[in-house]
């Protein structure tokens, strides 16, 4: 397990790609997007891992993460996997991340931290005053750093989970504030059903983190999550009371998403 100390930039400071190579990059995706449609998961995992160049596999760790880090395991036990240590999480992830990894294999997981927490925020209470800019600080701005190198990455991203990933695709153009990076995101579980994911963690008998049966369908930072009601939205415990709706790593169309964009 490698230890990943990296370097922080400006929330969405990533390089911007060449207007020439954001076109060649569009049509990679529309290539993909056409060859992969009405493939499986696990397919399109494996064609992207195959036909996407160098990629990386971004996980939380979170609720339903266990889903493609056993596709992960099953495919390459090698696959780069980033999981991105905020210092706010909760204990039970990193206890979770350490079990889940040991158990399928995984035998490339990089632990990310951001480089300057201690000075930026010393106290922990930039989430008090700018929720986005702590995001910023100790998850997006670390993440793109790590990401340096790779051609695109894999993340978890479900329609069903929010508005703003209503249309996702299989394979995008990874956007952040300040452009096109470049890079590729994939989205395997783009069309799953939370029915879907129940089933493959049930078939496959796969670790639950420890605080769904607690309450909490989406998990992210202790100090921002909180249990989700019966009846509720499974991400209403995501920045509860707030206007926001992704923590910045992912990014529509230049802007940072929030609630009913």
């Amino acid at each position: 397990m490698v230890n990943l100390e990296a370097q922080n930039t400006k929330p969405g400071g990533a390089s911007v790609a060449p207007h020439d190579l954001q076109v060649e990059l569009a049509q990679k995706v529309a290539n993909l997007n056409a060859r992969y449609r009405h493939h499986s998961a696990t397919a399109v995992m494996q064609g992207a891992l195959e036909d996407a160049g160098h990629i990386a596999l971004v996980s939380s760790f979170g609720a339903e993460s266990v889903v493609l880090l056993h596709m992960a395991a099953v495919i390459d036990p090698m696959v780069p996997v980033l999981f991105v240590d905020t210092e706010l999480l909760f204990t039970e992830t990193l206890v979770y991340q350490q079990e889940v990894s040991e158990r399928l294999g995984l035998r490339n997981v990089q632990i990310v931290k951001a480089a300057d927490i201690a000075t930026r925020d010393p106290y922990g209470a930039l989430r008090f005053s700018d929720t986005d800019a702590c995001c910023g600080l100790r998850k997006t701005a670390p993440l793109q750093a790590a990401l340096d190198g790779f051609d695109g990455w894999i993340t978890g991203r479900k329609r069903f989970q929010a508005g703003s990933r209503a249309a996702l695709d299989f394979f995008e153009i990874e956007e952040t504030a300040a452009g096109p990076t470049g890079r590729i995101k994939i989205n395997p579980l783009a069309h799953w059903a939370p029915e879907d994911v129940r089933a493959y963690m049930v078939e496959n008998r796969l670790p639950r983190h420890p605080l769904v049966a607690k309450g909490y369908p989406s998990i992210g930072c202790a100090p921002c999550t909180s249990p989700v009601k019966a009846g509720e939205d499974p991400r209403a415990g995501r920045w509860r009371d707030q206007n926001k709706e992704e923590c910045g790593i992912h990014v529509v169309n230049g802007q940072f998403i929030r609630t009913g964009a």
